[in-house]
């Protein structure tokens, strides 16, 4: 399987503007510049895109977990912080912290836990990044 996303920029990078356009058609033409990345303008970013596949992705995975153990989930929401940090090279994301919730009726906390640390590692969006990523995990009884 492979999927596809696209971006066209125009101009430079402080006063240019950029669309992203993604295989699904969920985002057909999303605009993003350097005032939605690094000012808190209205817009997407790399950094939230790559925190929604991430907290996605995690989701799914833990999901998938717990269902095989017998302890399907009614409810998982997660949250993806991606740090981004100038270093020496310019910029780089430095992390990621997901924080995730959740609802599983009748299963042990200890267990649920352990399943989302299972998660984050095996989660493919967490195998392609090559950076930190922690994890908080609150249980809803």
């Amino acid at each position: 399987m492979k999927r596809h996303a696209s971006a066209t920029w125009w101009g430079g990078i402080k006063e240019g503007r950029g669309e992203i356009t993604t295989q699904s058609g969920t985002m057909e033409d999303t605009p993003y510049s350097f005032a939605t990345r690094f000012e808190g303008e209205k817009g997407t970013n790399p950094e939230e895109l790559i925190g929604a596949a991430h907290a996605g992705c995690y989701s799914m995975a833990l999901s998938g977990i717990l269902a095989r153990a017998g302890t399907p989930a009614t409810r998982i929401d997660t949250r993806a912080d991606v740090t981004l940090e100038k270093v020496e090279a310019g910029f780089a994301i430095t992390g990621v912290h997901l924080s995730t919730r959740l609802e599983v009726p009748g299963a042990d906390a200890a267990d649920l836990e352990q399943a989302a640390r299972e998660a984050k590692e095996g989660c493919p969006v967490s195998k392609a990044l090559d950076v930190e990523i922690t994890l908080d995990v609150t249980v809803v009884q």
